[in-house]
């Protein structure tokens, strides 16, 4: 009988160690079957702006996640551009996976193309659902949503414009950074500036969007939009952009020029102040062989500084479910703390998760590079971009196009009030 249990015991190990093996061939068969899925990653992202630190993302990802992989494709003319490739993407059936859309263009992306919100992709691809609301403060998701109160995508890129300054040049020339508080002390520093050397004094950014004048309104109390119409043609709006034109055409104190060449002149000492996006800051600390510093943005005198938020979320435009789970694996990689301070180290861009703005490493990166702290301390007071429900491509080229216009001389309130009423009625 031991004889024969013995027997049966060895029988039964020898079929079990088959069955594993047969298993483990088959795993192993087909992990080796398994597809690999490609996904396409558009972002506005120039190689003097981020477009590095996308490179390093994109190529770690892959690295690490053998089954997708990721090509990413920069979109010139920053959000704008992106949104018209995206619009004959989309007429052709040939759409990309995942696209970084400014904030400019929310409500206008979420009014026009097929997406995945955030919300749907936790519920569909998430075992846990909890990712979205621990991830990001409710602030911070506020820039996300459109008018309708629907989260759209989710919060990546996060700026504010803050005023950059030559310190050599300035304390050459006796000009006393206290005095940038506000536009009228910006404009009195230009002066000295344009008088004592013959450099411009300021540069306001022109990209294809007004986001930098669209602070200036704001900071002069006046609005861009009020209750989905625009209104930025109002006194307030008007004396603003009469003050900025002044410092252009008047007192040629301010450059007016494409937002490359602009800070490119900031970079080379040929303009002392420039107002941009904190997105510029590491190419300009990179760039300088001056000493450079930061502060906040200017108020006109009687009211507060208000500016609005800049930067970009992330959103799903797959449409298989298979691209769209790839898309949404992605998306949570870069939103990994460690993602988002090489982003942040490569651009200036401040990152948009509570664990990474209270990481060591970032808090170490913003002692470092003390030019982040003015954009940092804007943030809980940033107020959303100002997005038209409908034609918002249109609505953003209309803006743009009077700002040419008025910095190349054409009437302030004339230009302003035609730019308004164009945009409504297009409303």
């Amino acid at each position: 009988m031991k004889m024969k249990k013995s027997v049966l015991i060895v029988a039964i190990a020898s079929v079990s160690a088959v069955t594993i093996g047969y298993s483990a061939v088959i795993n192993a068969h087909a992990s080796n079957n398994k597809k690999v899925v490609k996904i396409s990653y558009w972002h506005v992202n120039a190689q003097t702006q981020g477009g590095a630190s996308v490179d390093t993302l994109v190529k770690d990802f892959n690295k690490t996640h053998k089954y997708i992989k990721v090509t990413a494709k920069y979109n010139p003319n920053m959000y704008q551009g992106l949104m018209q490739n995206l619009q004959s993407a989309q007429a052709s059936g040939k759409v990309p996976d995942i696209v970084q859309v400014g904030w400019a263009y929310t409500n206008y992306f979420a009014d026009n193309f097929k997406y995945l919100t955030p919300t749907s992709a936790q519920k569909k691809f998430d075992a846990k659902k909890t990712f979205i609301n621990t991830t990001f403060s409710k602030h911070t998701l506020s820039f996300a949503k459109d008018s309708k109160g629907n989260l759209v995508g989710l919060p990546y890129s996060l700026s504010t414009p803050i005023l950059y300054y030559n310190k050599t040049m300035l304390n050459k020339y006796g000009v006393d950074p206290k005095s940038l508080t506000t536009w009228e002390g910006v404009s009195a520093a230009a002066k000295k500036i344009k008088s004592a050397s013959g450099n411009y004094g300021l540069y306001i950014q022109e990209p294809g969007d007004t986001w930098a004048q669209q602070s200036l309104i704001l900071s002069n109390g006046g609005k861009v939009e009020k209750n989905g119409k625009a209104s930025f043609a109002s006194k307030a709006g008007i004396k603003a952009y009469q003050f900025y034109q002044d410092m252009v055409n008047k007192d040629k104190t301010a450059l007016h020029t494409p937002w490359a060449q602009g800070v490119d002149d900031f970079v080379n000492g040929k303009v002392a102040i420039a107002y941009t996006t904190v997105a510029q800051a590491s190419h300009i600390k990179q760039s300088v062989n001056f000493d450079v510093a930061a502060t906040v943005a200017p108020h006109f005198e009687g009211h507060k500084s208000v500016v609005p938020v800049g930067g970009s979320m992330l959103a799903i435009t797959a449409q298989s479910s298979v691209q769209q789970k790839a898309a949404w694996t992605f998306e949570k990689y870069m939103y990994k703390n460690s993602s988002l301070v090489t982003w942040s180290k490569g651009t200036g861009y401040l990152p948009p998760t509570k664990s990474a703005l209270k990481s060591t490493a970032f808090k170490s990166y913003l002692t470092d590079n003390p030019m982040l702290k003015p954009a940092s301390s804007q943030l809980t007071t940033a107020v959303a971009w100002t997005s038209f429900p409908k034609n918002g491509l249109d609505a953003e080229q209309t803006m743009i196009d009077a700002r040419d216009k008025i910095l190349s001389g054409s009437d302030v309130k004339t230009t302003l009030k035609d730019a308004q009423e164009k945009i409504n009625a297009q409303q």
